[in-house]
């Protein structure tokens, strides 16, 4: 377990004073592993905050490289940075940020044959992804492991945010989404609107959750689900129920391993 001294006694003071947090919540986030899946604009309030707060080894997985049409939003990213890895621009944030931070960047798709052994070991995992399939995969690996991860989602004004702990009575992400929904056909073609704010604020609840997970702080969005809608300012909250027939969560699940998943059109599980 690591030491306080006074340096970490200074950095992160704001957090020692704090009842719900202090010295021993400190230490929790110094020896904690963290996996962040996405680096882009969700990842970006993620991991800034995360390396701020003294977590001390992020796991970052990501395969895309930098455009520029994702520095209207993805603020680890600079204008020299186009083309580059995200994930060796963030890692590189982060290491100027806090010097207390191992950065492991992993420049790899997050896929059923390599998802089981990223999230092995782990204490929380950030879901900061674009797609479905991502979604559903992280969702079965973290659930049949037992390991809490929040997850994110943004469109245009609006953004939605949960955390799923994984323990035998919370929900999963198939409780909320049995299966994806229908993909328009055009849609690959159109080019999805984000306002370059909201996956800043999305991502630094996911941040918080994060945090709080760590640390054993607060009540956690487990069993909630938020959107978000910053055209309205507005925020609404409903109920994510675990469903007892669920296929990776539920009391009767067979599921043993990615593996015995078939990840075909709409991820829904027979």
């Amino acid at each position: 377990m690591t030491h306080l001294d006074e340096d970490h006694r200074d950095r992160y003071s704001r957090h020692v004073v704090m009842d719900d947090i202090g010295p021993a919540g400190q230490k929790a986030l110094l020896d904690a592993e963290v996996l962040v899946v996405g680096a882009g604009g969700l990842g970006s309030a993620v991991i800034q905050y995360l390396g701020a707060a003294g977590v001390g080894t992020l796991h970052l997985v990501d395969d895309d490289v930098i455009e520029r049409s994702n520095l209207q939003r993805q603020t680890l990213h600079r204008d020299a940075d186009e083309g580059r890895p995200k994930v060796d621009s963030a890692a590189e944030f982060v290491r100027a940020l806090n010097p207390d931070v191992d950065v492991i960047p992993h420049e790899v798709r997050f896929t059923p044959e390599n998802a089981e052994e990223l999230v092995e070991g782990v204490d929380y995992v950030v879901d900061c992804t674009d797609n479905f399939r991502a979604r559903y995969v992280l969702n079965d690996a973290c659930t049949l492991a037992g390991i809490p991860f929040s997850h994110g989602a943004v469109f245009e004004f609006e953004g939605q945010v949960t955390t799923f702990e994984g323990t035998a009575d919370s929900p999963c992400y198939r409780c909320l989404y049995p299966e994806a929904p229908p993909e328009d056909p055009e849609s690959e073609e159109d080019i999805v609107g984000i306002m370059s704010a909201v996956p800043g604020t999305i991502g630094t609840i996911q941040a918080t959750e994060t945090i709080k997970g760590i640390v054993g702080a607060g009540t956690s969005l487990d069993g909630r689900l938020l959107f978000y809608d910053a055209e309205r300012m507005d925020v609404e909250e409903v109920e994510i129920r675990k469903n007892p027939d669920c296929p990776v969560c539920g009391v009767d699940s067979e599921i043993d391993s990615l593996a015995d998943i078939d990840y075909a059109d709409g991820f829904a599980i027979d």
